[in-house]
């Protein structure tokens, strides 16, 4: 009985993990896009005279560092 139950708490624990993995995953992917949107958004306010080149500098390294970070999986989606 002792070995069911300790294979059932290594599953339980596995599919945590497994779960925390995914909520991690989505998250990034969450942020990964809403970085790129603020980079199109500075982009857009730059080539329309009311942005500055700055401020497309910094969206896009700020999207670099996710990148870096995280990886480019969301722009794939």
């Amino acid at each position: 009985m002792s070995g069911f139950l300790d294979r059932a708490k290594e599953q339980a624990q596995s599919a945590l993990q497994q779960g925390k993995q995914k909520v991690d995953e989505v998250q990034q992917q969450r942020v990964g896009g809403e970085l790129l949107k603020r980079l199109g958004a500075a982009y857009y306010a730059e080539r329309r005279g009311s942005g500055t080149p700055d401020a497309t500098q910094q969206a896009l390294s700020a999207l670099e560092a996710h990148i870096a970070a995280h990886g480019d999986g969301f722009l794939r989606g």
